[in-house]
């Protein structure tokens, strides 16, 4: 069993590449489809968004995903890494 990758390392990734950090945590799917909501999301909000609104209130909807991705994404890292601790600690 591999060593999963650093949480902050996971972070970092997921902050700049929306979905990256799913796939760091050997997520792909659950990436692909934080990208895919977040790309339906701010399309929708785009379109429906009044035009007075600021650039960011467009897209909110895809910002708002990619908080979420960036948090489960950090999450299940440091999850892993509690996890594969445990493992190795010898009675």
């Amino acid at each position: 069993m591999k060593p999963p990758i650093n949480a902050r390392l996971v972070l970092a990734v997921a902050l700049i590449l929306p979905g990256m950090g799913q796939v760091l945590n050997r997520q792909p799917v659950r990436g692909l489809v934080f990208v895919c909501f977040a790309v339906l999301l701010g399309a929708f909000t785009l379109k429906t968004a009044a035009p007075d609104v600021s650039f960011v209130g467009k897209v909110s909807g895809a910002i708002f995903v990619w908080a979420m991705a960036v948090l489960d994404a950090y999450k299940t890292a440091r999850i892993r890494q509690a996890v594969w601790d445990h493992a190795q600690r010898k009675p």
